[in-house]
């Protein structure tokens, strides 16, 4: 059995699409409807009056999320599409200064002229475009724009995100909402920077306080707010 088959590899880049939609999507989810909760209820503002500005910033969140989302990735999806229509375009028109092109860029990276130029011809004997897309225009398979997975993720994700400080509402004494939500949701937000982090194989004390200290600095931010406008009414 050749030694590829019996030792496959599985590269934690592969989920780089999905993984940063998310984790934005969950993160955004938690902070700001939590803040949002804890803002208004600093404020004095009853249980209903809570839970319509929770909901309210749910679905507003959530449709913000996947519109960004689609925005932003089908304008990094279109720069992509435009640049591979030039190369396949300039590979019709300009083969050989392709060649050229392709085989400079892999003596650039330590490979001789007389290889390079053999691995160049190879390669785009097989699939021209392909090889330039990948080695001149880093353009590949795994890092490739999808702008409705990524628009579906985040949306999901900011839904469930939101949900959890939500519960709090309806779990928690009114008393104790800004509290209560409050450290739940620093839980949730630590619980996700080290389920990001372990998925993603990035330091995990690292990842798990940075989203809990943003999410503090949001929370007590909108807490002042809320409680000084309290005061004022």
């Amino acid at each position: 059995m050749p030694r590829l088959h019996a030792h496959p590899e599985s590269h934690l880049v592969s989920r780089i699409g999905w993984l940063r939609a998310a984790v934005l999507g969950a993160n955004d989810g938690i902070v700001s409807t939590a803040s949002l909760i804890v803002g208004v209820a600093a404020a004095g503002s009853g249980r209903p009056e809570v839970m319509i500005a929770g909901l309210a910033g749910l679905v507003a969140g959530a449709m913000s999320m996947a519109a960004g989302e689609y925005v932003s990735v089908s304008s990094q999806s279109d720069t992509e599409q435009a640049d591979l229509a030039r190369e396949r375009a300039e590979l019709a028109t300009q083969p050989e200064a392709e060649r050229e092109e392709l085989a400079h860029i892999y003596i650039d990276r330590g490979v001789s002229p007389e290889l390079a130029y053999q691995v160049a011809d190879q390669l785009m004997a097989k699939d021209a475009l392909g090889a330039h897309a990948r080695d001149e225009l880093g353009i590949s398979e795994v890092t490739t724009a999808r702008p409705i997975q990524a628009a579906l993720t985040s949306a999901a994700t900011f839904a469930v995100g939101a949900a959890l400080p939500l519960l709090m509402v309806l779990l928690l004494p009114t008393a104790i909402l800004v509290v209560g939500v409050s450290m739940a949701s620093l839980l949730f937000l630590a619980l996700l920077g080290a389920v990001g982090a372990r998925a993603g194989g990035a330091n995990l004390a690292r990842a798990t306080l940075r989203v809990t200290f943003w999410g503090a600095l949001a929370m007590a931010l909108t807490a002042g707010i809320g409680a000084l406008f309290g005061v004022v009414a």
